[in-house]
């Protein structure tokens, strides 16, 4: 016998988030492109139907989606203000480099799978580095002539994050602590190059 999910009303911005909420939940373990809106729809109790009257397509949703990782990204590494600028950069770096260790097929699903020819997400994508560049120009009160270089720095640190988290623990050739000083470093470097 089946049973069907007794069905709940929510208002429309609860029931976004809800929808979102569940397929965020379902991304941990598949790519994007495999989330199945039917499986969301069914999981929160509604039709297919009525989730497209939420997201008016699947694109819609899985950007959504995206949008609420990228947040989610931004929340887990913002750093503690109350810290001195230096070590609200290195906080910055560990938390990100931490989050990439912990879900590193979550983060590469959803940033750099099968949507990053989707020009909507990779303006999702831009805004989470836009954001996460102008922190680090404001914590160290640096101008908007530095922006690029900070992005491009960004970058290079997503990028030693992955290939680091990409090893067993054991044949790390180096500790998270000396990932963090390398990025920190570089980031002063490129900073001095400007």
């Amino acid at each position: 016998m089946t049973v069907t999910p007794r069905r709940t009303r929510l208002t429309r911005d609860d029931r976004r988030r809800q929808l979102v909420g569940i397929g965020l939940a379902k991304l941990v373990d598949r790519p994007i492109h495999e989330l199945s809106v039917d499986e969301v729809a069914a999981e929160a109790g509604i039709s297919r139907s009525l989730l497209f009257h939420y997201f008016p397509t699947k694109a819609d949703f899985y950007r959504e989606c995206i949008a609420a990782a990228g947040r989610r990204i931004l929340r887990n590494t913002a750093p503690d203000p109350d810290l001195p600028p230096a070590e609200q950069v290195r906080s910055m770096v560990r938390l990100f480099a931490e989050q990439i260790d912990r879900r590193r097929a979550f983060y590469l699903s959803l940033l750099h799978g099968t949507g990053a020819g989707d020009v909507a997400v990779v303006e999702v994508y831009d805004d989470i580095w836009d954001r996460a560049t102008r922190r680090v120009l404001t914590c160290l009160d640096l101008g908007p002539e530095h922006a690029d270089v900070v992005h491009a720095w960004w970058m290079y640190v997503e990028d030693r994050a992955l290939s680091w988290s990409g090893r067993p623990a054991d044949r790390r050739t180096r500790t998270a602590e000396e990932l963090v000083d390398h990025g920190v470093a570089a980031l002063h470097a490129l900073v001095a190059l400007r």
